[in-house]
């Protein structure tokens, strides 16, 4: 099977199966998409080749990336990312940073981080979308999660979980650095129509 069968059929596969974990129906998926529904069918039915801007359309829509929507891989999936690949989203002169270690959709956006905090630094966080969820567990130090303005006193070796649908704010009141994990678990766009 060539490399361009793979994709058609991988298209169709996932296109499929995220149009039916977002709940939305052909007619849905297209209106959203700006797509007709009848390159819709042939592209779940593996009968054609869309462009790259179709597709791109189509995962805007889906709410998953293009690279998604065109994985073929069989069978059970394991990725690996390298220690060197953990990108780092925000840091400070003083030696504070966050790094985005792994992420996933499953359904919805899942992801999971690294966080050092120096003494008498804090990052705030605007609200995200409602029905996110954080989890975190203090490594070392002792952290002030202040969500909707209330503080919240996370020592080393527990764990916290809250709905982050609100304002908060991740602080480091002591005098030891705070290090943390922490995953983020966004809902799955749903079937709203356009």
């Amino acid at each position: 099977m060539s490399d361009l069968d793979l994709l058609t059929q991988s298209l169709a596969r996932n296109v499929k199966h995220w149009r039916s974990v977002r709940g939305f129906t052909l007619d849905v998926l297209a209106a959203r998409a700006a797509v007709s529904r009848g390159m819709l069918i042939q592209i779940e039915q593996a009968r054609t080749n869309p462009s790259i801007g179709t597709v791109v359309k189509i995962g805007d829509a889906l709410g998953v990336s293009i690279t998604t929507l065109l994985d073929y891989e069989q069978g059970p999936k394991v990725r690996i990312v390298p220690a060197e690949r953990a990108v780092r989203l925000w840091h400070t002169d003083a030696g504070s940073y966050n790094r985005l270690l792994a992420g996933t959709e499953a359904p919805g956006p899942l992801e999971m981080w690294d966080w050092r905090l120096m003494p008498g630094e804090a990052s705030p966080s605007e609200p995200h979308p409602t029905g996110t969820v954080e989890m975190l567990h203090v490594v070392t130090g002792e952290l002030t999660l202040t969500v909707d303005g209330e503080d919240h006193v996370v020592p080393a070796g527990a764990s916290a979980t809250f709905e982050a649908n609100t304002a908060h704010t991740y602080g480091n009141r002591g005098e030891v650095p705070v290090e943390m994990m922490m995953t983020v678990s966004v809902p799955p766009v749903r079937g709203e129509t356009p």
